[in-house]
């Protein structure tokens, strides 16, 4: 109980301290933006952080898809219950295990006036499944070819037998890129001014403030009721939740819980809330030369940290302690590392001594700030509680952008905290960071039984046989630990009571969905 205090004792000042922020307003941004104005045509959203790129081939990251999934069009498309759905693929149809065939709706154009083909498919499809220095690569190589059969039909034909191919192309970076402009203008020009064929067009980017968008009149699907989106860069939560209060900004995304009651009980705001597919989790170093190396210095590392507290104390109950990264509602879940932790601080410190850390050990732990609700406080969470077992953190917390940097290119020391998703619902997406390809270029673990688990499963046409064989990968991996999931997060977003908006499980927010009251 006093631990428990502790913490809780921790957490409030570290809410104290994280609300004495200044709150800054865009020179250009006036409140009428907001529904509290005078201006009702504009929507006014912050992520938090800036978006990263408009290649939608090179980023991993929900709150950058969220700005794409508007500019540029899915082949298929999740529904707000997670239901894939036909989109610019009218119909598809599967014409062997390696084939199948897809006919695109007719009528479709760019922003700039060209018409959407098949060609434009192969083009983009074939871009990310055969250059591997693009960040997305690893998603979309089973892909061997982009077969065009007319202007409206084609074929994607796999190496393998590949299961996850339907949602492969219902996800981020599978928005369709057009052909022509980009041979002609070259990559570097599309993305100063990118063309997609979204319900939304690209107007203006100013890094590190914000990115606005116009509606596409001629859209052939769903349109949106706002002429204007503003995506604004605000990567303090104090700085969102006073914008959201004074209607500058109409949805703001990762509400701490300390906010939550004021948001509710103000005169133009709600919380609106729901689960997500994210989940915390320490990656660690596995690379012999690391004390991380040592699979009981990682299962210490485990014991150590109290993910029931952390969900308590700094998320008030909005997440749910877990073993593994896939999530309920996932195909390969394993129901029994769900809703269950270790902890046990008397076990991590004999576990260190075991490894040979009997005095303890230090340790640097990167994680960014301002990117997911309440990373920084979980961090220093973390720390405090690595510290009663002996083991010292130095921690490294950096902007978003600077983190992924960090990350990308493998400048990290033992570890860092991160928070992803799964955009797949598919364990064979989540659990290929534990295979050794994927893992080289991040914490180098290996595991000869997980390969061969992950290859057949990720194979399989047969659900049951996938799903035995992903539960079979969770099970080794929460006993190796080279990552350490910590819980799974629920969303919390702060919405202007003139809007009428609720959270997607796949955490983007699709304009077309978003209405006036």
């Amino acid at each position: 109980m006093a631990k428990k205090i502790l913490y809780l004792m921790m957490a409030a000042l570290m809410v104290v301290l994280s609300a004495c922020t200044t709150t800054s307003k865009p020179s250009n941004q006036s409140n009428d933006s907001a529904l509290g104005g005078k201006d009702t045509s504009t929507l006014t959203i912050s992520l938090g952080p800036d978006m990263l790129t408009w290649d939608i081939h090179n980023h991993t990251t929900t709150a950058t898809e969220t700005i794409h999934v508007n500019v540029f069009d899915y082949l298929l498309m999740r529904d707000t219950e997670g239901e894939i759905k036909p989109h610019l693929a009218k119909e598809w149809k599967q014409v062997d295990d390696t084939t199948y065939e897809f006919t695109l709706t007719e009528g479709v154009k760019f922003h700039n006036g060209d018409d959407l083909t098949a060609e434009d498919v192969k083009f983009t499809l074939e871009r990310v499944a055969n250059d591997n220095t693009l960040k997305s690569h690893g998603d979309f190589d089973t892909i061997k070819e982009v077969k065009v059969l007319d202007p409206l039909t084609f074929q994607i034909i796999t190496y393998e037998p590949d299961p996850m191919l339907i949602s492969r192309i219902s996800r981020q970076a599978s928005g369709i890129l057009p052909k022509n402009y980009i041979e002609e203008k070259g990559m570097d020009e599309f993305l100063k001014s990118p063309i997609g064929s979204g319900p939304y067009k690209f107007k203006e980017w100013k890094k590190d403030n914000q990115i606005t968008l116009v509606k596409n009149d001629d859209y052939f699907g769903k349109k949106g009721e706002w002429d204007e989106v503003v995506f604004r860069a605000i990567p303090e939560d104090s700085t969102r939740v006073a914008e959201l209060l004074t209607d500058s900004v109409n949805i703001i995304a990762n509400v701490p819980p300390s906010d939550w009651k004021r948001i509710n009980d103000s005169e133009n705001s709600q919380i609106a809330n729901g689960p997500s597919n994210r989940t915390y989790m320490l990656f660690l170093r596995t690379q012999e030369g690391w004390p991380t190396s040592d699979v009981k210095v990682r299962q210490a590392i485990d014991y150590a940290i109290d993910d029931k507290a952390l969900v308590e104390s700094l998320l008030d109950g909005g997440g749910t302690p877990t073993l593994t990264r896939v999530n309920p509602g996932n195909i390969g879940f394993e129901e029994s590392l769900y809703d269950k932790y270790n902890y046990d601080v008397d076990k991590a410190k004999k576990l260190l001594e075991e490894a040979g850390y009997k005095d303890g050990l230090t340790i640097e732990l990167a994680g960014p700030t301002g990117r997911y609700i309440k990373d920084r406080e979980v961090m220093q969470l973390i720390a405090g509680m690595l510290e009663e077992a002996g083991i010292h953190t130095e921690m490294n917390l950096l902007q978003w952008s600077s983190f992924t940097e960090l990350r990308d290119q493998e400048k990290f020391k033992e570890g860092y905290l991160i928070a992803l998703g799964s955009s797949f619902f598919d364990a064979g997406q989540a659990l290929d960071y534990y295979g050794t390809e994927r893992s080289s270029s991040i914490n180098g673990y290996s595991n000869k039984e997980i390969d061969e688990l992950l290859q057949e499963a990720n194979t399989s046409l047969d659900p049951a046989v996938r799903t035995a064989k992903y539960q079979e990968v969770q099970k080794i991996a929460s006993v190796e630990m080279p990552i350490i999931p910590l819980f799974q997060i629920d969303q919390f977003f702060g919405v202007t009571d003139g809007i009428e908006y609720a959270p997607r499980l796949d955490e983007l927010i699709y304009i077309p969905d978003v209405h006036k009251k």
